[in-house]
Parts: C-alpha cells; sequence; structure tokens
C-alpha cells in the first residue's frame, strides 16, 4: 500500500521505497528507509506531515507516492 492512502495518526513500516535513484536517495537522506516506522500525523492542503524515524517532515504528495509501507507489527 501507498502511503497515500494512509490516514492520519495510523502508524506504518516502509517496505519500499519506489521511483528513480535520484527520488529514492532524496526520501533516504529524510529517514525513509526500508522498515523504519512512519506515522502520518496530518495532512494539510494535499501535503503530508509525517513523522519518520523521530522527525517531523513535511511532502507533497508526488514524494509521498513513492513510499510503499505495510502495517506496523506490534
Amino acid at each position: 500500500m501507498e502511503l497515500i492512502f494512509a490516514q492520519p495518526g495510523e502508524e506504518r513500516r516502509i517496505s519500499r521505497i519506489i521511483g528513480s535513484e535520484k527520488r529514492k536517495k532524496c526520501l533516504m537522506d529524510l529517514g525513509f528507509v526500508e522498515g523504519a516506522s512512519v506515522k502520518v500525523l496530518s495532512l494539510v492542503n494535499g501535503s503530508f506531515i509525517v513523522n519518520v524515524m523521530g522527525t517531523r517532515v513535511a511532502l507533497d504528495r508526488s514524494l509521498v507516492a513513492h513510499v510503499h509501507v505495510e502495517e506496523a507489527k506490534a
């Protein structure tokens, strides 16, 4: 499932990052790596505010679409 389908308050685990190498590197530099926990904090005008690896990050919809997630294991 893509992260764009997660609702505010949901915590997920990153399963993979898709896209060009440049886009993957950009997301990985922000902390979006496979296995990391990500939580959608809010949606503001089509932008996502998420918490990944203890850091709050704002991303537009085009970047969030490249992050695939799965249900976080308890």
